[in-house]
């Protein structure tokens, strides 16, 4: 074995790694984010064992919740990367297309991607587990609204970061919602984190859409003034996500990357 080889096939590798933010971030990320996660989680059960008189359906509820917002995100994610593999990016963004126009194709299309995946699982949580998520009644649209607005505005920033970093960018499309998982309390009320971040919680919709369906199913009592917040921070954000889109492409066109995206 010729060593000289493997250090400088290895050497490679570094520079690459050393050179790239996004490569940087997924290596520090995953681990980190499962500790955060999972050690709220086992927290809250060791302080609060009694807090679910229906534990399987509760949680099983925030998990369908959180799958629709996952999907929402990755479904507009998809379909941007596809047109990046597909080498079409350039074409898509020279040819006689507003960005107002593809933003509003790929919001639309993610619905109909989302919805594909959402309503098999939550039909089968039915038999197969005896919950169902239409317990939570007309607030469950509200709630699904501001969850979709919201997967939508973090696919918007995942692109951006594609336009602006090229497609290194493209592992932060899989880690942006298990970022905000143990900030969004998805499995666990918000007084289970300390203080500090429970202000920084409050300002993201999550708290307030789980917080809701948590309050719904345990206590059968609607807060519409949870459902209107969450919302309109919901599309705050998604307003904040189209400008960030606008100036990731207007900067992009400005140094001339915009043509390396999808090479």
């Amino acid at each position: 074995m010729n060593w000289n080889k493997v250090y400088g096939l290895s050497l490679r590798h570094f520079y690459l790694i050393k050179s790239s933010f996004p490569r940087i971030l997924d290596l520090i990320y995953w681990p980190s984010i499962q500790i955060f996660l999972w050690g709220f989680i086992s927290k809250f059960f060791t302080l609060s064992s009694s807090y679910y008189n229906n534990t399987v359906g509760v949680i099983l509820s925030a998990a369908i919740l959180y799958d629709f917002l996952f999907r929402s995100s990755i479904s507009y994610n998809m379909m941007f990367l596809e047109e990046i593999w597909s080498r079409n990016f350039t074409n898509l963004f020279i040819s006689p297309i507003k960005i107002k126009e593809i933003i509003a194709a790929l919001t639309l299309t993610a619905m109909v991607r989302t919805l594909i995946g959402m309503v098999p699982a939550a039909l089968l949580a039915i038999p197969l587990f005896g919950v169902s998520i239409f317990k939570i009644g007309l607030p469950l649209i509200s709630l699904l609204l501001s969850l979709y607005v919201f997967g939508i505005t973090l696919g918007l920033l995942v692109t951006s970061g594609l336009i602006r970093f090229g497609p290194s960018f493209e592992n932060i499309a899989w880690a942006s919602l298990f970022f905000l998982a143990p900030l969004g309390c998805i499995y666990y009320p918000i007084e289970i984190l300390p203080e500090w971040l429970q202000i920084v919680a409050k300002i993201l919709p999550l708290v307030h859409i789980f917080e809701e369906m948590r309050n719904i199913l345990i206590n059968d009592i609607i807060s519409y003034t949870q459902i209107f917040l969450a919302i309109a921070i919901s599309i705050f954000y998604f307003v904040l996500g189209v400008i960030v889109f606008y100036f990731s492409y207007a900067g992009a066109k400005i140094r001339g990357t915009l043509i390396n995206v999808g090479e």
